[in-house]
């Protein structure tokens, strides 16, 4: 069992998704992110101040999948996220070492689904 996460633009969200369905990957969790790297922001005029906006707005995505589902994920995060671009974004992914369902008590893999 491995958690995906993604940090991607918030333009790119909808492409991601679709990918993402297509390769039949339908429980993710999405949360509004802001945070800056290779892009390091950039420079804008506010009432004659120059202001240095270096958080920019990003998507972080979270998908807990089996073993056999990793690949397919990353994968479709990549189709749909893509742009060539600095600043499409990163992909962690990281070992779960246990999952519980709440409604029904299952472990492991099982309670992934």
């Amino acid at each position: 069992m491995k958690l995906i996460i993604a940090y991607i633009q918030p333009h790119m969200l909808n492409e991601v998704k679709q990918e993402l369905y297509k390769a039949e990957v339908y429980k993710i969790s999405i949360t509004n992110a802001m945070g800056c790297g290779q892009q390091k922001g950039y420079t804008k005029h506010y009432r004659g101040i120059e202001m240095e906006v270096n958080l920019l707005k990003k998507v972080r995505i979270e998908i807990a999948v089996n073993d056999n589902f990793v690949k397919p994920t990353v994968d479709a995060i990549i189709r749909g996220a893509r742009s060539g671009e600095i600043g499409d974004g990163k992909i962690f992914i990281l070992p779960i070492e246990e999952t519980i369902r709440i409604r029904t008590d299952e472990t492991g893999s099982v309670a992934i689904g």
